[in-house]
């Protein structure tokens, strides 16, 4: 009999502490926030996209010199090919191999010059991006913990199938990084978006 009402007080305290949390949990406010948007509407963001783009058009400008000569050896090799007869046979063939070894290097050092332009490239967006993310995170934060949320969602990433109701945080983390309301993200930002998180 005793055990009997261990059990029963055991089941009626589980069942107190269960009703409890519920109804913590439905307390609870939930946000949503568009993180990219924000993101890319920092004036931090601006000139890191600008820097990026000058960056990233001066290394396809070093590319495209690269591939310019490489074009006109190339064509400098068919030439030879062409004007080859019996007469200057030895002549153009250790030309067309001395144009064959040039055009085998300049291939080499234009692979090896992409390789270094992504690299810098994706080393320089790590470098201006990430700060602005810690600011944006940093703001989120502030945000949600001013208004009292439990969660915010970020619905630009994705992992947010569907959402309905909440309130959106955008607005008031736009303020606190000083962006206006109604500002809008650039159309074609060198950099996309706001760095892996």
């Amino acid at each position: 009999m005793k055990r009997m009402k261990n059990l029963f007080r055991s089941a009626a305290l589980a069942a107190v502490v269960l009703l409890g949390v519920q109804n913590v949990n439905a307390q609870q406010k939930i946000g949503h926030v568009n993180a990219d948007e924000i993101f890319q509407l920092t004036p931090e963001f601006k000139t890191a996209n600008d820097q990026l783009k000058t960056l990233n058009d001066t290394k396809t400008q070093e590319l495209q010199g690269m591939y310019a000569e490489f074009q006109k050896k190339q064509t400098a090799a068919n030439d030879k090919v062409r004007s080859r007869s019996e007469a200057n046979k030895e002549t153009v063939d250790a030309e067309l191999q001395t144009l064959g070894q040039e055009l085998q290097a300049i291939e080499t050092r234009i692979q090896e010059q992409q390789r270094a332009a992504q690299e810098e490239l994706g080393k320089k967006q790590q470098e201006l991006l990430s700060p602005i993310q810690v600011k944006v995170m940093t703001a989120i934060n502030a945000v949600a913990k001013e208004k009292g949320y439990a969660y915010v969602l970020d619905i630009s990433n994705g992992s947010v199938i569907y959402f309905d109701g909440g309130e959106d945080i955008s607005a008031d983390v736009k303020s606190k990084l000083g962006i206006a309301a109604n500002a809008t993200p650039p159309a074609n930002p060198a950099a996309t978006s706001a760095p892996a998180k």
